[in-house]
């Protein structure tokens, strides 16, 4: 499978080029795009402009594979507050890892 790449701009995405990328990865999607990784290697100064134009690609992917890479330090921590750590395609606390399904013994309960 093709994985197809978005960069984020730097220092932080505006809510302007949240609109431009949303379009974007629109675009790539409906021009058959199985996967897109969102590079955020020049975010180095995230503020809640990144945070806003990730959870909008995110709404925008629709349930579609996304994924951000290259993420500095100061943006995965950020991400990680607002709940949008899965983005990093790491588990959260607690959580299993994306595509891990807990044991399940026969003899257990339906909860």
């Amino acid at each position: 499978m093709e994985i197809t790449r978005l960069v984020l701009p730097g220092p932080s995405p505006t809510a302007r080029d949240a609109v431009l990328l949303c379009a974007r990865l629109s675009r790539l999607y409906e021009d058959g795009a199985h996967a897109v990784v969102c590079d955020a290697a020049a975010v180095t100064a995230p503020d809640l402009g990144a945070v806003e134009a990730l959870a909008r690609l995110r709404l925008t992917a629709r349930g579609r594979p996304l994924r951000v890479d290259g993420a500095p330090p100061a943006l995965r921590a950020l991400l990680g507050l607002v709940g949008l750590a899965e983005l990093l395609g790491e588990a959260e606390e607690g959580e299993p890892a994306v595509g891990v399904q807990e044991g399940v013994e026969p003899d257990d309960l339906a909860v």
